[in-house]
C-alpha cells in the first residue's frame, strides 16, 4: 500500500487545479516568446539603417557612371562630327577633282577628233587637188607632137624622153626583207640533229640566206633546233620555208614561227 501511495504522489486529480496550472504554463511561453522577438530589434534596425545606407551608395554609384556615360558620349559626338566634317570636306575635294579631270577628258577628246576628222579632210582634199592637176597634165602634153615641129625638134624630144627614161630605171628599188626565226622540232630524242640541220640548210633559193641555229631543250632529252633566216618578202615566204623542211619528214615532225620582223 505504501508503494502504491508513493506512486500516486506525482498525480493530480483536482481538474480545476490542472486546467490553471496549464493556463499559467501557456503563459509563461508566451512572455517567452515575446520577450525573444522584443531583444532583436536594435540588430534588425541596424540591418535596415546598412540597406539604407547601402542603397544610397549604389545610387550614387549609378549617377555618377550616368555622368561619366554622358560625358562619354559627348565626347564620342563631337568625335563623330568632326570626322563627319573631315569627310565631308574630303568628298568636296575629290568632287572637285573629278569635275577637273573630266574637263580635262572633255577637252582631250575634242582635240582628239578635231585632229581624226583633219587627215581626213586633208586626203579629201588631196584627190580632188590630184584629179586638178591630173587635168591640167591632161591639156599640157610635154613630149606631144605638133604639126609644125621640124625633125630636129622631134628628135631632141626623143633624146630627152630617152634620157629620162633611163635616169628613172637607174633609181635603186628597196627590197623588202624579213627575218624569221623557226623552230623545227624532231621525232623523239634519237633524231640525229646534225643530219637535221643539214637537211634545212640545203634549202637554197633566190632570196633566201640561212643565219645562225642552237639547240633548245624541249624535255625527256628531246632538243629542237632553232634557226634564223633573212629572205626577201616578194620571193620567200613562211609557207615555202615550212613546206620545204616538212619534206624532210624522217628528221621533222613539226614547224613552228617563233618571230617574223621586217628588216
Amino acid at each position: 500500500m505504501a508503494t502504491v501511495a508513493h506512486m500516486l504522489d506525482g498525480i493530480w486529480f483536482d481538474g480545476p487545479k490542472v486546467s490553471q496550472e496549464e493556463y499559467n504554463y501557456y503563459v509563461h511561453l508566451e512572455k517567452q516568446k515575446k520577450s525573444s522577438t522584443s531583444s532583436p530589434a536594435p540588430a534588425q534596425s541596424s540591418c535596415v539603417a546598412q540597406q539604407i545606407a547601402q542603397a544610397r551608395e549604389r545610387i550614387q554609384q549609378t549617377l555618377q557612371g550616368a555622368e561619366t556615360t554622358s560625358v562619354d558620349a559627348s565626347a564620342k559626338l563631337a568625335k563623330y562630327e568632326n570626322e563627319n566634317t573631315e569627310l565631308r570636306k574630303l568628298v568636296d575635294s575629290l568632287i572637285h577633282r573629278m569635275s577637273a579631270l573630266e574637263a580635262r577628258l572633255g577637252k582631250l577628246e575634242s582635240k582628239g577628233t578635231e585632229s581624226k576628222d583633219a587627215p581626213v579632210a586633208q586626203t579629201q582634199q588631196k584627190p580632188a587637188a590630184a584629179e586638178q592637176e591630173s587635168d591640167d597634165d591632161s591639156d599640157v602634153d610635154l613630149f606631144g607632137s605638133d604639126e609644125s615641129e621640124t625633125e630636129e625638134e622631134k628628135k631632141e624630144k626623143e633624146e630627152r624622153l630617152a634620157a629620162y627614161k633611163a635616169k628613172k630605171a637607174k633609181k635603186p628599188t628597196v627590197i623588202a626583207k624579213s627575218n624569221i626565226i623557226l623552230d623545227v622540232k624532231p621525232w623523239d630524242d634519237t633524231t640525229d640533229m646534225i643530219e637535221l640541220e643539214k637537211s634545212v640548210r640545203s634549202i637554197a633559193t633566190d632570196g633566201l640566206i640561212w643565219g645562225p641555229s642552237k639547240l633548245v631543250e624541249v624535255a625527256y632529252g628531246i632538243k629542237k633546233l632553232q634557226i634564223a633566216c633573212v629572205v626577201e618578202d616578194d620571193k620567200v615566204g613562211t609557207d615555202f620555208l615550212e613546206e620545204q623542211i616538212t619534206d624532210f619528214d624522217d628528221y621533222v615532225q613539226s614547224i613552228d614561227v617563233v618571230a617574223f620582223n621586217k628588216v
